[in-house]
């Protein structure tokens, strides 16, 4: 069955969003309802993340970008079985650059530990990365064009980007696309935000407890609508979505890895699961952001464009 391996969710709020940076992204959910095919058994997905992200300005030209994300997610992963926490840990480390009024780029370096964290050792280590373009088009409307790459525990997997972002003259509507990873559509009435969005999760866990020896394959494909409110001068956003998620959970034995991943393909892949395969469901999330508006502050920050 062909997958849809896209980059970890929650890296991508802070990369791709325009006029803004997210410096810190909190945000709690869960699934409802999630059946085992095939059987009269269901479950459940309680996930948590943090996103921090920290930008060093160096000139009006270049800026270091840090930070790191983490993210838990606790549910079965058998029928009847106990419940599994897994964790992922990412580091941020890239650099922001613009080279005149129309090109600027950002490239991101993303090494992670993504495991159960009972057992961990080197093995659960893994090395991504990202690299966008963009291109300002008009004052109201931008283009970008990249490619993000990781190892995984399948083997590696890697997908362009496709996207752009628009801001109405009268900054009310947005439009967010970075595909095929994430798209955030929303309109602003003073302090409330209404808006969808959709965000794909492609990533891997190894299992170690109990000297297991297999990983889990999680493919997600959540689509929401979004309620939000700005407070202090929309610099701290309230938001609460609810939608479906696509929560897949795939076991595999160690070693057992596909030739390569490619956007929504699976070259040389003859695994075979084992469990069953997971269902969708209605979800429920609530996110705290602080937000730095850039067209806010001082003309000492032109670097940061917001997709950083």
């Amino acid at each position: 069955m062909k997958k849809i391996y896209l980059l970890f969710c929650l890296v991508a709020p802070t990369l791709f969003a325009q006029d803004y940076v997210d410096l810190l992204r909190i945000g709690y959910g869960q699934t409802f309802n999630n059946d085992f095919e095939g059987t009269a058994n269901s479950t459940f997905v309680k996930s948590f993340d943090a996103d921090l992200t920290v930008p060093i300005v160096l000139n009006d030209d270049h800026a270091v970008i840090t930070g790191a994300v983490y993210n838990r997610s606790n549910l079965q992963l058998q029928p009847e079985g106990p419940f599994t926490s897994l964790h992922s840990t990412i580091i941020k480390v890239g650099l922001a650059s613009t080279y005149n009024d129309r090109w600027s780029s950002t490239v991101v370096f993303l090494p992670k530990v993504a495991s159960d964290y009972v057992n961990s050792t080197g093995e659960d280590f893994y090395f991504g990365g990202v690299g966008l373009l963009k291109y300002q088009k008009t004052e109201h409307l931008k283009y970008r064009f990249g490619l993000y790459a990781s190892t995984e525990a399948f083997g590696v997997f890697t997908t362009p980007i496709v996207g752009w972002y628009y801001l109405s003259p009268n900054n009310k509507f947005e439009m967010d696309v970075s595909l095929p990873i994430a798209v955030d559509i929303n309109y602003t009435m003073d302090i409330i935000t209404l808006g969808m969005d959709y965000v794909g999760i492609g990533r891997s866990f190894r299992i170690t407890e109990n000297d297991a020896n297999v990983y889990a394959d999680v493919t997600e494909l959540n689509f929401a609508t979004y309620l939000q409110f700005n407070a202090l001068q929309k610099s701290v956003l309230l938001r609460a979505k609810f939608g479906y998620s696509s929560s897949n959970y795939e076991l595999y034995r160690n070693g057992e890895t596909i030739d390569l991943g490619l956007s929504a393909f699976s070259f040389g892949d003859d695994r075979e699961p084992l469990n069953p395969e997971i269902s969708g469901g209605l979800y429920l999330k609530f996110e705290a952001i602080y937000r730095f508006n850039i067209s806010d502050k001082s003309p000492a920050t032109p670097v940061l464009d917001g997709d950083e």
